[in-house]
């Protein structure tokens, strides 16, 4: 019996290609996994469609596994809750997806009784590292495959190859964008992209095309850190940010076009969509600037980046990350309340309004008007007391300091 590998399958022309390649080429017995993180397949062809590809390409089985809600639930409610964005602008959308997809390929793995499994991803993405330190992370014993890091293909010969086997792509040999969705947004890349200095087309934009000329006015609620209604309306997170990406999107809301540092060590410009993610995440932040403590809320801005940085190295399942998990937790549990945004088209977002039941700010403290209940004469002695070592050290040493050269 041929070993058995288990491909985290797409649907794409790279997973299709590989399938049959590796038949071919290693000859192993190839069954799919395709995981629904909130993909959303052209409107032509269903999940079904593409597993028949699957299947058309010559995998001996493809299992649709839906995890939209658990992405929403487990996912992308810590990527809120930390207010994650590498280099402090993406919101980590295929990033967190791959961690979803991971676990269930090394479920279907346990359950079939492969010895291995697979992905498409090349040599110079993210996505590898993602695919196998996470499935290491997981299952130490799982050997895991990369055929399009073995094969030296080009787009045109993997459609040539397609073609061969009678596989039903839908790809061309034409230089067209790659698109990577999920729930959380979409991520674009190849075409004019590749150009740094050129302006990224409109024709790939789903998620942010303007559709309305009315500022929408939108309230999210939060318990716990955790997003729970949309204008009042309670619903799951899943359902949240996908209505919240459609009204939020319809204003133009969302697009981000930034040079990234690749963990592989390249500089790649890339384009995001992603109004829901950018937009739950600014309101959570400025919730937390009403309700934590000062030092706590200082502290867990300076890890959010080394959070943020390690789900995008594709740490997901490592001890550190679940440190910080640990304490981003903790912080949370006076993050309840509700943040009202104005968006304003064409792609202006801000929050106009916060309130929290248990909010720290005091409005007896911070005014200045009849209702001041702040003792302003205390101030005297906590100024002399705080400036104590500065004014020692300007009486004994920093005369020099204050006139250069003398």
């Amino acid at each position: 019996m041929a070993q058995r590998v288990v491909l985290a399958y797409s649907g794409g022309l790279d997973t299709s290609v590989a399938i049959r390649w590796m038949m071919e080429e290693w000859g192993v017995d190839v069954a799919c996994v395709l995981v629904d993180v909130g993909q959303d397949p052209d409107s032509s062809e269903s999940l079904d469609d593409i597993r028949a590809r699957a299947l058309a390409a010559g995998a001996s089985e493809c299992v649709i596994v839906d995890a939209r809600d658990e992405m929403a639930e487990e996912f992308c409610a810590r990527a809120i809750m930390a207010n994650a964005r590498y280099e402090g602008k993406y919101p980590l959308v295929s990033a967190l997806s791959r961690p979803v997809i991971v676990r269930h390929l090394v479920d279907q793995a346990r359950r079939l009784g492969a010895t291995a499994v697979a992905h498409g991803c090349t040599g110079k993405g993210n996505d590898q590292v993602r695919f196998e330190v996470g499935t290491h992370a997981l299952a130490p014993d799982l050997e895991v495959l990369a055929p399009a890091r073995n094969w030296g293909m080009t787009r045109a010969d993997s459609v040539d190859y397609a073609h061969k086997w009678d596989i039903p792509i839908r790809a061309s040999k034409e230089k067209i964008y790659s698109i990577d969705e999920n729930l959380w947004g979409r991520a674009i890349e190849c075409g004019d992209i590749e150009d740094p200095w050129a302006a990224p087309p409109e024709e790939p934009y789903t998620l942010t095309r303007v559709t309305t000329t009315e500022s929408v006015e939108l309230t999210l609620s939060f318990h716990e850190g955790r997003p729970v209604a949309l204008d009042g309306e309670s619903m799951s997170l899943a359902d949240l940010i996908r209505t919240l990406n459609h009204r939020a999107g319809a204003t133009g809301f969302g697009r981000i076009d930034m040079v990234e540092n690749r963990r592989v060590g390249i500089k790649s410009r890339e384009v995001y969509e992603a109004p829901a993610a950018l937009a739950l995440i600014a309101a959570h932040a400025d919730l937390e600037d009403l309700n934590l403590e000062r030092d706590v809320h200082h502290e867990k801005a300076r890890l959010e980046g080394r959070w943020a940085e390690l789900v995008y190295d594709g740490m997901w399942f490592s001890p550190l990350k679940e440190a910080l998990d640990a304490f981003v937790a903790e912080t949370q549990r006076f993050i309840t309340g509700d943040v009202r945004l104005r968006f304003d088209p064409p792609g202006l977002m801000r929050v106009v309004g916060r309130r929290s039941p248990v909010a720290l700010y005091d409005h007896g403290l911070a005014t200045y008007d009849a209702a001041d209940t702040f003792r302003h004469a205390d101030s005297e002695g906590y100024v002399r007391i705080y400036g104590l070592g500065v004014r020692t050290w300007a009486a004994r040493q920093g005369a020099r300091h204050a006139h250069p050269g003398s």
